[in-house]
């Protein structure tokens, strides 16, 4: 099959230029469009697959304590009935495991040491079945007997009051005691009897986990104060939420995990549509140095495109082999591009571990960042549009150089050769 003469001149133009006339090496100048633009669509891929990775560790590990969804009671109160709530959310078929709970606000104390939590008490034969970090530290849970007033704290919580498996600390309840001597807090003395590490510095520095019963006791509770609810698919969780919100009996109020952290999600979301944007103007500079490429090409060939127009070809014909040497640049470079950019993304963490070593630095300390790997998610959503607008802007850039050639007079051109 014989290509038309169009996408075979303009291929012979990518690869030499008249100041080289090696056949298979490509011409300097548009070596360097396709290196910026292969550098440009790398880049692009790289930071926003690191992006997307660290936004899933910390989604993760947020998951890790926190469920899918939250069922409270009206205006955030006490259920009416947690097991018939309980019974109607598991006949959902997107619902995996429902576990009751109660939340409330403390302060812990230990010495002169005072820290607020957030008190959450739970079922322990339950829990597991809604987070991932109580389905690990079973045996640990398995230590909050009702009666015995035994308290997991967060690792870092621990850490601040100096406390560790065994030693006792002074919970004081929010609603004091009324008493002929006045208004006194309520104070309640609780053993550790463990310690839990999620990764999220939020909650393991201000989450407390005590059995159901007595933190109903504690804060006088009839029961809990919402169930949760674990889901097969935590990105349906606003479709279900919304479904649960209209089945369940009685008055409910329904909550899902991006809700519970809607600030944190959208800032993420817009620093990386931000990072998306200033990259791609990098990819765009590149793009558009095809300008002068093309340029450049046109006034080289000036007679052999009058030796075309005489033989008769139209300046349609013209046009289109240098959109065809600019398309090629194109691509080329977009492909360089994809491919180094998911061949990095793909093994960042080989990489980071062997410049570190090289460097003898360290690029995400743990005591800081709580992670110490480079976190990579490529995903075919950021994928897909970076190589897309690479390939329209090469193909933006062509079309002036290439109008410019289809305008070349035949005889202007040819009066000096």
């Amino acid at each position: 099959m014989q290509l038309p003469y169009e996408m075979v001149l303009g291929w012979r133009y990518t690869r030499a230029g008249r100041a080289t006339r090696r056949n298979g090496f490509i011409s300097f100048i548009s070596g360097v469009s396709m290196l910026g633009i292969a550098l440009g669509v790398a880049a692009l891929i790289i930071v926003l697959s690191v992006m997307n990775g660290f936004q899933k560790e910390v989604r993760d590990r947020m998951l890790g304590v926190v469920s899918h969804i939250e069922v409270f009671g009206p205006g955030g109160g006490m259920l009416e009935d947690a097991n018939r709530t309980m019974a109607e959310a598991r006949r959902n078929p997107e619902v995996m495991g429902a576990a009751p709970f109660i939340s409330a606000q403390s302060l812990m104390a230990r010495g002169e040491d005072m820290r607020g939590a957030i008190v959450r008490g739970i079922d322990p034969a339950k829990e597991p079945e809604v987070t991932d970090l109580a389905a690990s530290m079973k045996p640990v849970l398995d230590k909050l007997k009702p009666g015995e007033f035994g308290a997991v704290l967060g690792a870092e919580l621990a850490r601040a009051l100096g406390v560790k498996e065994g030693d006792p600390v002074t919970m004081i309840a929010p609603g004091g005691q009324v008493t002929p001597a006045g208004v006194v807090p309520r104070l309640k003395q609780l053993t550790v009897v463990g310690t839990f590490d999620s990764g999220h510095f939020e909650y393991d520095s201000g989450l407390v986990l005590l059995h159901q019963d007595d933190a109903a006791r504690i804060f006088r509770l009839e029961g809990p104060t919402g169930i949760r609810l674990k889901l097969k698919d935590l990105h349906k969780a606003r479709e279900v939420g919304a479904e649960l919100a209209s089945t369940l009996s009685g008055q409910v109020l329904v909550r899902d995990w991006t809700r519970q952290n809607r600030t944190w999600f959208a800032a993420v979301q817009l620093e990386k549509r931000m990072m998306f944007i200033i990259l791609t103007l990098i990819v765009a500079v590149a793009a558009f140095n095809l300008v002068s490429t093309l340029v450049m090409t046109v006034t080289d060939k000036r007679a052999d495109i009058a030796i075309l127009r005489t033989l008769g070809a139209s300046p349609g014909s013209i046009m289109g082999i240098f959109v065809v040497q600019g398309a090629m640049v194109g691509v080329i470079g977009t492909l360089a591009g994809l491919l180094l950019g998911l061949g990095i993304a793909f093994n960042i963490d080989v990489i980071v571990p062997a410049l570190e070593s090289a460097l003898g630095a360290s690029f995400l300390p743990r005591d800081i960042y709580l992670i110490s790997r480079m976190p990579s998610d490529p995903q075919q959503s950021d994928i897909m549009p970076i190589a897309l607008i690479s390939l329209a802007l090469a193909f933006v850039a062509t079309i002036y150089p290439s109008w410019r050639a289809s305008r070349v007079n035949p005889a202007e051109a040819l009066r000096y050769e």
